[in-house]
Parts: C-alpha cells; structure tokens; sequence
C-alpha cells in the first residue's frame, strides 16, 4: 500500500501543500482560518498521513524532540507525567525521549553532553544546580522548562509547579479540624525544593497549641515503616496525626503503627501526599492530597513548545486537592 502523501492531503482538503504543511506543522495560526485547519487535519487522519519527521529536521534545523528528565518511571507520578507531555507532543508532530536518574531518586546526572544536538528541548523534574550548569557548559541554547521547581532560581525559559502549599495546608488544616494538636511529620530524606515547600506550608498552617515532630525516611515502604516504627516506640508524647511527604511514605507508616498494635484511624491518623494507585489499595484507604500529574506533563511540553515559538510562558500554579478516606478521624480520647 501507497503511503500517503502531502499532496495528497491537499487533494483531499482542497489546499495547497504549502497550506497542509503550515497546518501540520502548527504554523498555521493568523495565516489560514480554523476551519481550513481543520479540514486539513480530518483529511490527513482520514488518509492516515504521518508527516515525515526526519525530512522535515534536515529542512528546518529542527528534530522535533524534547528530552524528559524525571527521577524514576518506577515511581507511579512521573510514568503519569511522561504520559501527559507524550499526549501534547504527538498533538504537534513532537517526540519525547526519557532521561531517567541512575539513582532513581533525586537529582538527574548531566545528559546533555551527548544528547544536546539531537534535541529542541529540555522538560526537567528536580533537577540539581550543577546539572543546570551543564546547559550551558555543554555549548548549547536548549530551551529549558523547569517542573516542580523552584521558580526564584532562574535558569529557565519556564516553569511548570503545582500548589503543593496550599495542598500541604489542606491537609493540616483537615486534620487541625478533626481535633489533632500533635504532630510528626514523616519526611522525604531526599533534598528537594518541593519537599522544602511541603514542610516550611506544615510549619506555617499549624496554629498554637500544637506539638510537631520531623522524622526523615528514604521514599521507600521499608524504610519509612522502620523510621515510623522507631519513631512510635520512642518516650515522649506520641503524635495522633501523621502527615507524609508521599503516598509511599504513608504506607510505611501504617505498617509501622499496624506493627505496633495501633489502629488506623481510631489510635492514628495518616495522609499521604501524590493519590497514587496504593492510596487506595491499602485498608483503609488513605487520605492524600491529588496531584494531576498528567495535567503538569501536558502543561510541560506546552510550556516548550511556547518556548519554540518564542513566546513568554506564564502560568498559575497548577491546583491540588484533598481526597478525605478512611485514614484519618478525631485523635482518640486521652
């Protein structure tokens, strides 16, 4: 079978080729209306066209491809946020490509030495001072977009963040009206301006008369489920009210108080932070704060491509929300 061509998407859509590829190559705008847009798109689904990416690179300097730094695919949120950026890139004739930590957690290593010149962009999640150094110390302009980042830093042609304060003031605010007055907060040991954001929100939403407790754990079950089973069986008042960092860090803390003799919600309550797939997969299910992953990789790759067509990218925080579950209840009666 004959691939189809441009010309014959222009065939079919009563335009010139010069049109079809204004329109493919979203250049079309102030030049052709939405409707002959339009039309050109629905002949080139109807014909299944695919333009042919590499020849347009050689002809445009360009090849389509964006590079994606993200921690790990293994945790649940950043395969949501690859999912989002790859929907818009192929809306745009654009190609993702992964860049994956060796460590899994934490800063990205440098991928732009060898990577720099088969690219049109850089979408980065917490990524570290020096790798931003590595840009421009790679010899190359590549339009950076910054997710979950701190925006104050500069180094960026974008940034892309959620409202994880105000998330984080929810689920204080949740739990400081169900009762609580004693806190620990189960923190990610990892060093990352989104989990300084979650603590300095923890420490700002908490009113007087209240006791708090910070107890760092690797973003893992079994370490947080040691750090929270230390934690509890220490002297001192113990906490009624756990707030967590992740999703994963939460569950650790239920095994640790379920290990302990604690009942969830009745002797402790627990949130989570992300509404991954285990949020509601444990008993009883846990009381988090949803983030749209998906949305933050969808408004990443808009970002870069605003960027390429040398527009400014502003935009608001992206909005979170609590998801109240079985997790949390009034603290127990002393």
């Amino acid at each position: 079978m004959t691939r189809p061509t441009s010309r014959d998407v222009a065939r079919r859509a009563g335009v010139s080729q010069a049109t079809v590829s204004l329109v493919l190559g979203d250049k079309w705008r102030g030049r052709v209306s939405e409707r002959t847009a339009e039309q050109v798109r629905h002949a080139a689904t109807e014909l299944g066209y695919r333009p042919n990416l590499a020849a347009r690179s050689l002809r445009l300097g360009s090849t389509r491809t964006a590079l994606l730094v993200v921690p790990a695919l293994t945790n649940e949120f950043f395969a949501r946020v690859y999912t989002g950026a790859a929907q818009i890139a192929a809306e745009h004739g654009f190609s993702v490509v992964l860049y994956l930590s060796p460590d899994g957690t934490g800063p990205a290593r440098n991928p732009f030495a060898s990577a720099s010149a088969a690219l049109d962009g850089v979408i980065a999640s917490s990524m570290a001072a020096d790798a931003l150094a590595a840009i421009s110390g790679a010899g190359t302009e590549l339009p950076l977009v910054m997710l979950d980042s701190d925006p104050t830093t500069g180094g960026a042609a974008a940034f892309v963040n959620l409202a994880l304060a105000d998330g984080t003031r929810q689920a204080t605010e949740h739990l400081l009206g169900l009762g609580h007055r004693s806190f620990l907060h189960l923190a990610s040991a990892v060093d990352s301006w989104t989990f300084d954001v979650r603590a300095r929100a923890l420490t700002e939403a908490l009113g007087p008369h209240t006791r708090l407790r910070t107890v760092r754990s690797a973003l893992d079950v079994p370490a947080a489920t040691a750090a929270m089973e230390t934690a509890l069986s220490g002297p001192g008042p113990h906490p009624t009210a756990v707030i967590c960092d992740d999703d994963i860090l939460a569950v650790g803390a239920c095994k640790a108080a379920r290990r302990l003799g604690l009942r969830i919600p009745e002797d402790l309550s627990v949130t989570g932070f992300d509404d991954l797939a285990l949020a509601t997969a444990v008993e009883p299910e846990l009381t988090t704060v949803s983030l749209p992953a998906e949305h933050v990789g969808r408004q990443g790759m808009s970002a870069l491509l605003a960027v390429l067509d040398g527009q400014t990218w502003t935009a608001p925080d992206i909005p979170v929300h609590l998801v109240v579950r079985g997790s949390t209840a009034p603290p127990p009666t002393p």
